[in-house]
């Protein structure tokens, strides 16, 4: 996902110049003019933006153009961020992590969801240890969340990296790749998960997210340039989140209807699949943003990531978390 040369081209891109101190700053209730593009991929836990712009709730916090951008792999979102096509982004908080750790001038103002079933290694149900994966062809997505993933749960058992064979693709296709027979293994997230139990081919979930809670988790990122340009906007993009998991928590069923509509699947398939993921309202990511999510989760998150490779540099709380946009929605 964060490739040397992506780095660079990242800091070099014009929607990332500048880097404002974390001065004091009064951020503004009316949100400034122009268009907010939000970068995603076909996740569950981004899903509460679809709910915010069918519901109105961007137009209900001042923010008159919000578009939402959806990429199939974390290479393309994080391009479109370098060409500037795309101004805040859903992101891995490993992404994160990387990006600020390449010198990447952004912060993380959100904490959105936590996967705790919804991220998972697949197999058939004969497989019922990470130690049967020595030898076996695995897919999954280098540099993702999966890529993260899977190093833990080789690590947790003790094995190295070279005990399996890699098929690296997208986590999209790793579970059309299991189900076609081609790899007896694969490492992918919701929807694709339950494609694959429901397929009736007798796969089963041989590893969580959920083992570590936190492990796979969500932020929105924000370059510090718009922090310090347009504070309004970020701050309205928080309290539209909120106003989405308010109406998502009194609505459920609508809320997942929308939801799954726009990650390209149907309620019916992936209703258990929702319950494997926690969305974060504005005042938990507040306290898990200032104690448990800083304190211990963040740790834990950075010593997978960095694992796995994807984190190369020394990076702290202080340099990825900024929370004055969530303690300023109250």
């Amino acid at each position: 996902m964060l490739k040397k040369t992506l780095l660079l081209s990242l800091a070099l891109g014009g929607i990332l110049l500048g880097q404002p101190a974390r001065a004091a700053q009064t951020i503004p209730t009316t949100p400034e003019p122009g268009t907010v593009k939000i970068a995603l991929e076909p996740w569950l836990g981004y899903g509460q933006w679809y709910v915010a712009q069918q519901k109105g709730f961007f137009a209900k916090e001042g923010l008159k153009d919000v578009q939402i951008i959806s990429f199939q792999e974390d290479k393309d979102l994080n391009a479109a961020m370098a060409g500037g096509q795309v101004n805040v982004a859903c992101v891995s908080t490993n992404t994160a992590m990387a990006m600020v750790a390449a010198g990447l001038p952004l912060k993380a103002v959100l904490l959105m969801d936590f996967s705790n079933t919804a991220d998972a290694i697949l197999s058939k149900d004969s497989v019922t240890s990470i130690k049967q994966l020595k030898g076996m062809k695995v897919a999954y997505e280098e540099g993702s969340t999966s890529d993260v993933l899977l190093h833990y749960a080789l690590a947790q058992a003790g094995m190295p990296f070279s005990d399996i064979t890699k098929v690296p693709m997208p986590a999209a296709d790793a579970g059309s790749a299991l189900l076609a027979g081609r790899v007896p293994v694969a490492v992918t997230y919701e929807p694709y998960i339950s494609a694959a139990l429901a397929s009736g081919q007798g796969y089963h979930r041989l590893f969580t997210a959920g083992v570590d809670p936190g492990l796979i988790s969500d932020v929105l990122i924000v370059p510090d340039s718009m922090i310090k340009n347009d504070p309004g906007q970020v701050e309205a993009l928080i309290r539209s989140w909120q106003d989405a998991i308010t109406y998502y928590n009194a609505h459920v069923k609508e809320g997942r209807t929308i939801i799954a509509q726009a990650v390209g699947s149907d309620l019916a398939s992936l209703n258990t699949a929702f319950d494997g993921v926690t969305y974060y309202t504005v005042p938990a990511a507040r306290e898990a943003f200032n104690g448990s999510f800083r304190d211990k989760t963040f740790g834990d998150v950075l010593k997978a990531a960095t694992a796995a490779g994807l984190v190369t540099g020394t990076v702290t709380p202080a340099q990825v978390l900024d929370s004055r946009f969530l303690d300023a929605a109250k």
